[in-house]
């Protein structure tokens, strides 16, 4: 099993990187229970050269292989598709996530269009002072989900300032603990093949709008290569959805469509 961890901070050290050190240990208490090699990769993305998206959208015409920024994101996403899961974690700036977090997310706004993540688990974390954390939670479940992450755990930490490593353990060992083993048993159970109305719901919007388009943009031709086109197909991947899920999920899809396709 193979676990990136993406830390959108500037600051090693700090508080996300101990929460996430919490739950990087649980996760290999974990995989030693269950007797399964685990991979862990940590990559501090303030530390990488990750340029503003320039809205000019050539990933979604022509390809991410076409942007103009040639800098470290695609080898981040290369990173992201070779693993089962991601953690991504991130602090809490007014009121939502950090400034190279979001710029992460923009970037890779192409897989919106193209949900290449499927048959992949998500673990968010957030740390804060004291403010809430729900919308940058939001934040990150939104685009993961889109991208096609099944998102198996998310939490927010307040920390203060920064939290001594001692006192960070001493409160948050148990919710990391439990974050750990809810992340791990959603890959080791493949739990993404189980999926939700709302993701159903979503392939078939953006299915019937793909048989519409019928482009030479990049989207269209992922979409085909896929098989993703074909009438038959109810989901971005082989699944264990209930038929009756399945079946009300697509007629709900399609009615939709005919307002956001």
């Amino acid at each position: 099993m193979k676990i990136l961890m993406c830390v959108g901070s500037y600051r090693k050290g700090g508080n996300t990187d101990r929460i996430v050190n919490l739950i990087k240990a649980h996760l290999q208490v974990e995989a030693d229970r269950h007797q399964t090699a685990l991979e862990l990769e940590t990559l501090y993305l303030g530390h990488l050269a990750i340029a503003p998206c320039r809205g000019c959208r050539a990933c979604f015409d022509q390809g991410e292989d076409k942007c103009p920024l040639k800098d470290d994101l695609l080898s981040v996403k290369t990173k992201m598709r070779q693993a089962d899961g991601l953690l991504i974690a991130s602090p809490v700036y007014v009121d939502d996530v950090s400034g190279i977090t979001k710029t992460w997310i923009d970037r890779l706004a192409h897989v919106c269009h193209r949900p290449e993540f499927a048959g992949k688990c998500a673990c968010l974390v957030t740390t804060v002072g004291s403010s809430p954390t729900s919308h940058a939670l939001g934040t990150l479940s939104l685009a993961l989900s889109t991208w096609g992450f099944y998102i198996a755990a998310q939490a927010g930490f307040k920390m203060g300032a920064l939290l001594p490593a001692e006192d960070a353990k001493k409160r948050y060992e148990a919710q990391a603990e439990k974050i750990a083993r809810q992340f791990f048993q959603a890959i080791h159970q493949r739990k993404f093949s189980r999926p939700t109305f709302r993701a159903l719901m979503t392939f078939r919007i953006q299915q019937q709008f793909w048989q519409k388009a019928a482009t030479d943009q990049a989207d269209y031709r992922y979409w085909q290569e896929q098989g993703w086109l074909d009438p038959r197909r109810d989901f971005y991947q082989p699944h264990r959805a209930s038929p009756v899920k399945v079946a009300l999920a697509r007629f709900t899809g399609g009615l939709l469509a005919k307002f956001v396709a």
